[in-house]
């Protein structure tokens, strides 16, 4: 069964040009949904799946109380999955056709106020160490550009042009988008560069990251994630705050200070603008609020 399931990874790579990450996420919710087929059902072959075996799964997932949001996603993966090995005819029915995704209520997106955003960029400046350089340059980058997780730990030193003051940004669609820089952003990374990066490199390595972890490699997701989690802590936030706090703080500042929408949707890279019109539905909720 593990063989197909590594043809369905490979087919997401090579066909679907699916990002690493998606396809780690769909190779983890897929091999927790082969644990319990082999495991808990006995089932050693997938024609043998039932719909009553996969509806089995997703009462264990809301058993061990998974949001609906990880039980949606989970869902779809093996929907995926299984429309895959029925369209290969190593399945003669598909076990999911009639199997519905939980209904996932949309959350508004947490965002920090400009008095907490300040705070949260200060916070690594009362140091001049190569790891708090760095992490300020990079808090910089994140409300500077509303970039995108992935898309700042990607960040390749040839993408940086801070005579011009910006970024050349490749996003999740594969379409490159130039991100202006403000000057304290861009003083911040010109300060990185020269005092912090060159301590943060390892025995000479030609790592092209613009972000680097202490072994000198390229900074991670969780890496960054644990960073800015530190920071929201030192600088005693209510608010809970991710990675993805500063990007909407981010769209939701830059429309209330009066950046139209289709602007505001360039920048973040998002596809559709209606993905982009729920930072104007907050802003009105706020004032309303206010």
């Amino acid at each position: 069964m593990k063989e197909q399931l590594t043809a369905f990874l490979e087919f997401l790579r090579a066909e679907q040009n699916y990002s690493q990450n998606t396809i780690a996420a769909y190779q983890n919710d897929l091999g927790q949904y082969l644990k319990f087929v082999v495991a808990n059902i006995l089932v050693n072959n997938w024609p043998d799946v039932t719909d009553t075996i996969v509806e089995s799964y997703v009462a264990e997932l809301r058993r061990k109380a998974y949001a609906s949001s990880s039980i949606a996603r989970k869902v779809a993966a093996v929907k995926s999955f299984s429309h895959f090995l029925h369209a290969r005819g190593i399945i003669s029915a598909d076990p999911t056709k009639s199997l519905e995704s939980p209904k996932v209520s949309k959350r508004k997106p947490q965002t920090l106020t400009a008095a907490e955003v300040e705070r949260l960029l200060d916070s690594p400046k009362h140091k001049n160490s190569p790891k708090n350089l760095r992490d300020a340059a990079l808090l910089g980058v994140l409300y500077a550009t509303g970039m995108r997780v992935t898309e700042v730990v990607s960040l390749r030193l040839a993408e940086l042009d801070l005579a011009d003051q910006q970024l050349n940004c490749m996003g999740k669609d594969g379409h490159m988008r130039n991100l202006p820089l403000n000057g304290n952003t861009a003083a911040l990374l010109t300060v990185y560069l020269e005092r912090g990066r060159p301590y943060l490199a390892k025995n000479g390595q030609e790592i092209d990251a613009l972000f680097l972890n202490h072994r000198g490699q390229q900074l991670t997701r969780q890496g960054l994630w644990l960073i800015i989690k530190a920071y929201a802590r030192q600088a005693k936030l209510q608010t809970a705050v991710t990675p993805h706090t500063l990007r909407h703080s981010f769209a939701a500042h830059k429309l209330n200070d009066g950046s139209n929408l289709q602007e505001v949707q360039q920048l973040l890279g998002h596809a559709n603008i209606s993905t982009t019109q729920i930072y104007t539905q907050l802003e009105k909720q706020k004032a309303k609020a206010v």
